[in-house]
């Protein structure tokens, strides 16, 4: 099916995107801290910003690469410090969720970033978890939280967070591995993995974003890892994308985030449609949303006319987020029963 050429077309398209179930496994939740929301809190906790304006914060969201991303995303997270501030974070996230047609969301937090701050573990991961639970009773949204390392730390301050998060283990149900990539390969958090995986952790891992198709190698043979967070440098090595394709192993793909920090100079050059023609099980997910320009929906629509991707590329990208979800089979079946449900609703571009 060719991709829609007039915007009669895109509309019916867009608007298709938009309705569609969805799963969102790869969203960093400080990553989603909107700069109104930023400078709110940042007056509520009387804390001072180099911005005075919403339009200065965002004309500073202009990064060169991974590392200049991360400097000012550290810096924006400074102004959560109750656990009030960290559910409100969170509760707008999953507002905008629910528009967007998400209808499980596996986020990412990172500890690390907030108790070298002074801030409790306890106070973190209590004001997320707040949330989620009222997104599963006054959303219908089902979510899991995941605990990243910050790799640019050491694997002696991962494990003493790993430690810390111990007593809250209900509340999480992996752990990952984020922050700057190059010169921090996954091996240098084997023992922390094993750790987590006796505590009874899944794994997840980002590799083969900035880093090299060695380091996806490391994160599944030595992490262990269930799903690689981006992934989308794979097609260098033909055995790696061989070894991905047999394994069904998730690439939990961000496109507007790879061209904000520069992996692919624009959406046209990115390489999700070769991951799907090569059979790899490819989601699409917003990483930063408040820094790179766009939730799931404008990620998928943004891809979509980049790439001309037709309506079953779409739905693909769809039900491979629900198959990658850490949920178990009846809850899978549930969703993808709900996505075809949606599918059969529509004809070519629009509602039957």
């Amino acid at each position: 099916m060719p991709a829609p050429a007039n915007p009669v077309q895109q509309a019916a398209m867009t608007d298709f995107i938009r309705g569609l179930p969805k799963a969102e496994l790869h969203l960093h939740i400080e990553g989603s801290l909107e700069p109104e929301l930023m400078l709110e809190l940042a007056r509520r906790n009387g804390i001072s910003l180099p911005y005075q304006s919403i339009e200065e914060i965002r004309r500073a969201y202009a990064f060169t690469n991974l590392q200049s991303f991360l400097d000012i995303y550290y810096r924006g997270a400074g102004v959560l410090v109750h656990e009030r501030d960290f559910y409100d974070m969170t509760w707008a996230y999953l507002k905008r969720a629910q528009a967007d047609g998400v209808r499980h969301v596996e986020l990412f937090f990172d500890p690390q970033t907030h108790t070298d701050r002074g801030i409790a573990f306890e106070t973190v991961v209590t004001g997320i978890d707040r949330a989620l639970q009222d997104g599963r009773e006054q959303l219908g949204m089902s979510s899991g939280l995941i605990l990243c390392f910050l790799r640019h730390l050491s694997a002696t301050a991962a494990m003493e967070t790993l430690e810390q998060a111990l007593p809250f283990k209900d509340k999480l149900i992996a752990v990952g591995l984020d922050s700057s990539e190059v010169g921090h390969p996954p091996e240098k958090f084997a023992e922390v993995f094993d750790r987590a995986r006796r505590e009874g952790f899944l794994t997840v891992a980002h590799a083969g974003e900035e880093g090299p198709p060695e380091y996806i190698w490391g994160a599944l043979d030595v992490l262990k890892v269930s799903r690689i967070d981006h992934g989308v440098r794979c097609v260098e090595d033909p055995r790696l994308v061989q070894r991905l394709r047999a394994g069904r192993v998730p690439l939990t793909v961000c496109p507007l985030s790879n061209v904000k920090l520069c992996v692919f100079s624009c959406l046209e050059e990115h390489n999700l449609k070769h991951l799907l023609n090569l059979g790899l099980c490819a989601t699409v997910n917003s990483d930063d949303p408040a820094y790179f320009g766009g939730y799931i929906t404008d990620n998928l629509v943004a891809v979509q006319q980049a790439l001309s991707l037709d309506r079953e590329s779409i739905s693909q990208l769809a039900r491979n987020a629900f198959e990658a979800a850490f949920l178990s089979r009846e809850q899978k079946q549930t969703y993808l029963d709900e996505l075809e449900q949606y599918l059969s609703t529509y004809s070519a571009f629009g509602p039957r």
